[in-house]
């Protein structure tokens, strides 16, 4: 275990969450900045530092850096929303891209050896061939995926100027929650199919859109690689690792399971774990959703001792479950 702690950015949102409890299971030594606009300091688990800060606020990083002893960063701050980035691109690129680069600056300046990024499958835009490897062509379709891809280039820039590696996490569609029930999605208007659907399961909603029933698949509904969160953020503990074994590699991973369900087969799972049916409402197609999107994980596989643990639909949705009923306690 190198000395020093590892600062994640983000921390106090859904990922970046399960990324604090995963690295503190692990033994690592945690600082969290996060400036709270979409976080909730609760969700931090009371091991890590808390340092309530904008990751474009040179000053307040680098003083986090040198105070905690910061060897590696892991990154998850930003906006995540893909509608929301093709009405408000420029908070995207700011939020995303030139706030990442504030951050990458301070790494640099401060002398931190390793940088993991939350990086996204959006990056491929609609692949042309499924599964979707990591030398597949980049070709965003939205201001979020470009936001992300930007970020990417920045960090391969830097590492080849700077001792500094990285790598680069693509994930694909990241859902459930903590098994043991400490974390878990608590954003308001989640657009995310699972979150939506168990929130739809809990009363919250009235009913789950299903857009589009005539994509090239078995049951016309759009394919996805879910991936349950506690599985990324292990994989994140492993990636720095790796970084940590070989300084002079840097890595870019898809994460994801490799195998793809419909947006009617997770509205069947939520549905077995209620023992009651969700409202379907049948809608049209949205811009830019590709037919499927799903992982080619054998790097990740090949490079990384991460095997899943959570690796079933039926899983990820009961976690899922599980925390929609604990936020409806909290708030109730």
């Amino acid at each position: 275990m190198a000395n020093g702690k590892v600062l994640v950015t983000g921390g106090a949102g859904y990922i970046g969450s399960h990324a604090v409890l995963a690295l503190l299971d692990a033994g690592h030594e945690v600082v969290v900045v996060d400036n709270l606009v979409t976080g909730f300091d609760w969700a931090v688990d009371s091991r890590a530092s808390l340092v309530v800060a904008d990751i474009a606020d040179d000053a307040a990083v680098r003083a986090a850096i040198r105070e905690h002893g910061v060897y590696a960063i892991l990154h998850f701050a930003g906006s995540v929303v893909v509608p929301e980035s093709v009405s408000d691109p420029l908070k995207y690129y700011r939020n995303n891209t030139a706030a990442s680069r504030s951050l990458i600056e301070s790494a640099v300046a401060e002398g931190v050896k390793h940088f993991i990024f939350s990086s996204t499958a959006a990056t491929y835009g609609i692949p042309e061939v499924v599964p979707v490897r990591e030398d597949s062509p980049k070709r965003p379709i939205n201001p979020y995926g470009m936001s992300k891809l930007m970020t990417e280039m920045m960090l391969a820039d830097v590492a080849a100027a700077h001792p500094i590696n990285y790598a680069a996490l693509r994930y694909f569609n990241v859902a459930g929650a903590d098994p043991k029930g400490r974390s878990g999605q608590s954003t308001a208007g989640a657009t995310h199919l699972i979150k939506v659907a168990v929130e739809a399961a809990t009363g919250k909603r009235t009913h789950v859109g299903v857009y589009g029933t005539d994509f090239a698949t078995p049951d016309g509904t759009g394919v996805r690689d879910y991936i349950h969160v506690s599985d990324l953020a292990d994989a994140h503990v492993h990636a720095l690792d790796l970084l940590v074994a070989d300084p002079s590699q840097s890595h870019t991973m898809n994460a994801g399971y490799g195998r793809g369900y419909s947006v009617l087969e997770v509205l069947d799972a939520v549905d077995r774990a209620t023992n009651q049916t969700i409202d379907r409402r049948l809608e049209g197609r949205r811009a830019g959703d590709p037919d499927a999107l799903i992982a080619d994980n054998s790097a990740i596989l090949a490079k990384l001792p991460w095997r899943p643990a959570h690796a079933d639909l039926d899983q990820i949705v009961a976690d899922a479950l599980g925390w929609e009923r604990t936020l409806a306690e909290r708030a109730g």
